[in-house]
């Protein structure tokens, strides 16, 4: 449970990325502060289709002022989504280098996932698709290519040490563990944010694993 110890949430994250005395943003400051807000309406429980008219007045700016920034609203939505891409592999990745192969390496990136939904609810709508709804369908196909990356990152965590490729048991196991994270970040997110991923958790995947 310590991976994300030392990881800022999406709202620190990007907080920390832009100066905070500085009254007139500069280009990449001000796109990093768009990011940011949008991120943070995400995470209101139950809120509807973010517009960007709702998010140029919440930074008290004109829609004309986040499209010098952004061509799209999609393109707003694909620097989130690369957030969550590059935050969760660099974590995948340093798993991989401190754990060795099999259930508790595999262990450890369920959790690790399930710590970064808990931490950042706003991207949690992300990935579970259910803030891309109204949006382009690329977005989606994006988050449906991080889940099948996450799958073969965990095909390899529980793959034999004496073997180069999973085994069909392995195989299994990795569909069924990123279903199973699937599942419990919808219900997360579908739940206004009161039912925790981490419920349960342990017993969870001593019973998978």
């Amino acid at each position: 449970m310590s991976e994300l110890q030392n990881h800022s949430s999406v709202g620190q994250a990007l907080t920390e990325a832009a100066s905070p005395t500085r009254k007139r943003p500069k280009p990449g400051e001000r796109r990093v502060q768009i990011l940011q807000t949008l991120a943070g309406m995400l995470e209101q429980p139950g809120s509807e289709r973010v517009t960007t008219a709702a998010l140029a007045a919440k930074l008290e700016v004109s829609e004309a002022a986040l499209y010098r920034h952004f061509a799209s609203k999609a393109q707003m939505f694909e620097g989130l989504i690369d957030f969550i891409e590059q935050s969760v592999f660099t974590l995948v990745n340093q798993i991989a280098e401190r754990e060795q192969l099999g259930a508790n390496q595999a262990a450890k990136v369920v959790t690790m996932l399930v710590q970064f939904a808990e931490k950042n609810p706003g991207m949690t709508r992300v990935m579970v698709g259910d803030a891309l709804v109204f949006e382009n369908d690329r977005l989606q196909q994006r988050m449906n290519q991080f889940f099948d990356k996450i799958e073969s990152a965990l095909r390899q965590c529980l793959r034999n040490n004496d073997s180069a490729t999973p085994t069909v048991d392995a195989q299994v196991r990795a569909a069924a563990l990123t279903a199973f994270v699937m599942g419990r970040l919808q219900r997360f997110a579908r739940s206004g944010f009161r039912r925790l991923p981490s419920e349960h958790l342990e017993n969870s995947l001593s019973l998978m694993l």
